[in-house]
């Protein structure tokens, strides 16, 4: 069920993610007015254990409030507060649960009620013309701030840029929130680092203001020197029946315990990514933009160790095991030209 309200319910600033449950009882849409329109919506808490939207978006509004409960904004905005149980327990998201950003309007996961709530969030937020759509979220492992888009024109990559030069552009995985919202206005993913930072919070406060007070978004071709480009060219999943981790005997697949180190840095072929148990690619997957099966192109295992065959520049690489059983071990990118026009 989805929970929609028109103005801030009382000391709701002032909870941790944990406590949101509690007091709003599942996905919540709040509708906010302001000096100007046409709205932004912004989404927080799609994975229950990225926080740093949620502690951005209470620094904003509390910024903005008049009364209790009522704030004077720049612009119009809807805010969506996602997975409100898997934030009470911590945790991406429940194990009886999908992922909350893999069941957007375009997803491939087999249907389930959560489809159907986010077709409500993007048929009431769409009902009127937006300015632009944010999506916040949070890394686990070692990663800059970046910003993702999924539609390379020139306001997508303005709104991109004002978050920093790092921007990754993606196709897949599919139904993600930015993906679907990509049809109807800019849209971006915020990556904000680890949880454990203050300056992700920072960063994604300060760029939700920026774009409160934005009058347009550019549609002239962002330059070269403003931005530097990535594209996701492949997904690598640790498969199903495989046991791994970062150490240990008799697994699988053994990660060094250094892997995340590689995120955004370009490595060549020959780099260690693991030992495995089996002689042969058996314990990944690695799927293309397309979905496609490239893993004998990416990687080859000599000797039981698992290595790169081809020059590549990994994100997402984590420490966190629950994390890539639930979402992947890595994606691999490669640099990518900017569009020459808009």
């Amino acid at each position: 069920m989805l929970n929609q309200l028109d103005q801030i319910p009382t000391g709701l600033l002032d909870l941790d993610a944990t406590e949101l449950h509690d007091v709003l009882g599942g996905p919540t849409l709040i509708e906010l007015d302001g000096r100007r329109k046409p709205r932004i919506f912004v989404s927080v808490l799609m994975h229950g254990n990225e926080t740093s939207g949620w502690g951005a978006i209470q620094k904003l509004l509390r910024k903005y409030q008049t009364t209790p409960g009522q704030v004077d904004l720049p612009r119009a905005m809807t805010l969506f507060i996602g997975n409100t149980l898997a934030a009470k327990n911590n945790v991406r998201h429940l194990l009886e649960q999908p992922d909350f950003n893999r069941v957007w309007p375009g997803s491939e996961l087999p249907q389930c009620e959560e489809h159907g709530l986010m077709e409500q969030v993007v048929d009431i937020v769409t009902s009127e013309s937006l300015f632009a759509s944010i999506d916040i979220h949070n890394n686990t492992g070692l990663n800059p701030h970046y910003a993702c888009v999924n539609n390379l024109n020139a306001p997508n990559l303005h709104l991109a840029a004002l978050f920093g030069r790092t921007v990754v552009y993606f196709i897949r995985p599919v139904g993600v929130q930015a993906m679907a919202m990509s049809s109807y206005c800019p849209a971006v993913t915020l990556e904000c680092g680890r949880v454990d930072s203050d300056y992700g919070v920072t960063h994604a406060l300060e760029y939700l203001d920026a774009c409160l007070h934005l009058s347009e978004l550019p549609t002239h071709a962002v330059a070269p020197h403003d931005l530097d480009l990535f594209h996701t060219t492949a997904t690598v999943k640790v498969k199903p029946d495989v046991t791994f981790g970062y150490q240990g005997s008799n697994l699988d697949l053994e990660l060094p315990g250094d892997l995340e180190r590689l995120n955004f840095t370009e490595i060549e072929p020959g780099m260690r990514f693991g030992r495995v148990r089996h002689d042969d690619l058996r314990a990944i997957a690695v799927c293309d933009e397309y979905g496609k099966d490239v893993a004998e192109a990416y990687f080859e295992v000599n000797d039981g160790e698992l290595r790169t065959r081809l020059t590549v520049m990994p994100s997402m690489l984590t420490p966190d095991v629950e994390v890539i059983r639930q979402d992947c071990l890595c994606y691999l990118m490669e640099r990518f030209p900017l569009p020459a026009t808009a």
